[in-house]
């Protein structure tokens, strides 16, 4: 073999090596939501197609407080697993300023299949653009971004894990709300005993009074409170509030109307699943009240008429309220028992990595 025979094989045998070590590179695992047999179809994000690493980094920011500027709250402060992702109050005061806040935190729960807005007046349009509001607010986390991306890029783990999963050896603040997106959109609850019974699994049944409850709620809450998700993803003015005149604090107690500016929005909010409800007290964006008896009394008695008031909350003739008598009231609370799911409170893949 001449030199020039050697020289040819030299640089085939590193090509070949190249490709193969090209070929070889780690790439992030593409991580499919498990949609539940009773569930709808899910829209995959093309935008922020799930890979089991980013959700795995979107976990870690979840429950890491370095998104505080105080290095003292994280998300989970306000959305605690045991509690369905919520906090337990009506109106949190933990938030970097000490205010109280003006809503309520609401449940993290199949996020991957709300599609009209999120917060309860739909002032972000999708996950993506969710983490932004809380992490900048001065009465939440009150975080400066370019403060943040510094503090992350101080620890090599977050600096490799971006790398990976993004492709890109910046750390962006967008990467960190894809992140975030990433692990909410894994959020599924989807194991009740309602769940059970309706894929015929484990020869669950109901008994006669949670199925007298499941078709008192579908009769007469599942306007609002629709389907297998037990939400419609809409907005709709229950009849909490007949004043909707004050535009302080940037609109907030006025609704979809802060976000569409359209009269017809006043008072609407984005309807809650029913799903976890007992481990979601207190409720109503606000938190107003306490227990479940209490929100089932003011559809019974309590709805305020308004201009914008849902027709749905009013009876024939156009009286406020909802029938619904005490053993009515008793089925509907039991059926709703069947929502909780306590493998959702207790799943290790969305607990604190830390």
């Amino acid at each position: 073999m001449n030199l020039k025979q050697f020289l040819f094989y030299l640089l085939l045998l590193f090509t070949l090596a190249s490709c193969k070590k090209e070929e070889s590179k780690p790439e992030p695992q593409t991580l499919w939501l498990a949609v539940p047999a009773n569930f709808p179809p899910v829209n995959n994000v093309a935008s922020n197609p799930l890979t089991k690493e980013g959700v795995e980094l979107g976990r870690r920011l979840f429950y890491d407080k370095r998104l505080s500027g105080n290095n003292r709250i994280s998300c989970a402060s306000c959305h605690q697993q045991q509690l369905a992702f919520t906090d337990g109050v009506a109106l949190n005061s933990i938030g970097a300023s000490g205010k109280l806040l003006h809503r309520n935190a609401p449940a993290l729960i199949n996020l991957a299949w709300v599609n009209n807005g999120l917060f309860w007046d739909g002032g972000s349009t999708n996950l993506e653009s969710l983490a932004f509001a809380p992490l900048t607010h001065p009465d939440e986390m009150h975080q400066e971004l370019f403060q943040l991306i510094d503090e992350l890029k101080a620890i090599p783990d977050y600096v490799q894990r971006f790398r990976f999963v993004f492709n890109d050896t910046e750390i962006k603040t967008g990467y960190i709300a894809k992140a975030l997106a990433q692990f909410q959109r894994t959020l599924i609850s989807s194991d009740s005993k309602y769940d059970r019974y309706r894929r015929s699994e484990q020869q669950v049944q109901l008994s006669p009074i949670e199925q007298q409850g499941l078709k008192l709620v579908q009769s007469k809450c599942g306007g609002c409170h629709s389907g297998e998700l037990f939400t419609d993803n809409l907005f709709h003015n229950n009849g909490l509030d007949t004043d909707f005149s004050n535009a302080s604090n940037d609109g907030l107690f006025q609704g979809r109307f802060r976000v569409t500016q359209n009269s017809a929005d006043l008072g609407k909010y984005r309807t809650p699943t029913l799903r976890n409800i007992l481990f979601t007290a207190p409720y109503m964006h606000d938190g107003r009240f306490a227990t479940l008896e209490d929100v089932l009394q003011h559809y019974a008695s309590g709805v305020r008429y308004s201009a914008t008031v849902d027709p749905l909350v009013l009876q024939q003739g156009g009286m406020p309220g909802i029938s619904i008598n005490e053993e009515e009231k008793r089925s509907i609370i039991t059926f709703l028992r069947t929502l909780s799911d306590s493998s959702f409170i207790r799943n290790r893949q969305f607990s604190n990595p830390f």
